[in-house]
């Protein structure tokens, strides 16, 4: 009989939650990791006591490719014994990175995915702080 599946390719479980548990996630002291552009960050992001921003993706001139420091940038910021939730535009980056830090060998097991990401959170209208401002439409 063969196994399929070795104890060090399991997949972790990824846990999601929606932006009104993290809003209140937030409230409670986790730690807030931003994983979009440092430009789409600067146009807005959620409003949060620990905030930090490290790319996912980092835009090139031959396109979006795969932040390869990722993983190093996080430890160099954050331990992997907090309570970290992950959040990106829509939920796909975060969700991919959330992936990505929950196998890392420093095992990252107290992060969670923000299903929906930023753009849910402007939806629910909760509160956002913005470092540039946009063009004014007049």
């Amino acid at each position: 009989m063969s196994q399929s599946i070795s104890s060090s390719t399991k997949a972790e479980e990824v846990v999601s939650v929606d932006v009104s548990q993290a809003k209140t996630l937030l409230q409670s002291g986790h730690q807030y990791l931003d994983v979009r552009t440092q430009d789409e960050f600067r146009r807005g992001h959620c409003e949060a006591a620990k905030i930090v921003n490290i790319p996912y993706m980092l835009n090139t001139p031959q396109g979006r490719v795969k932040n390869q420091e990722f993983l190093e940038q996080v430890s160099s910021l954050l331990n992997p014994a907090d309570d970290i939730l992950v959040g990106c535009q829509s939920g796909a980056r975060s969700l991919k990175a959330t992936t990505e830090l929950v196998a890392a060998v420093s095992g990252y097991k107290k992060v969670r995915n923000v299903g929906g990401g930023y753009l849910a959170w402007v939806d629910h209208s909760f509160p956002i702080n913005k470092e540039e401002e946009e063009p004014s439409a007049n």
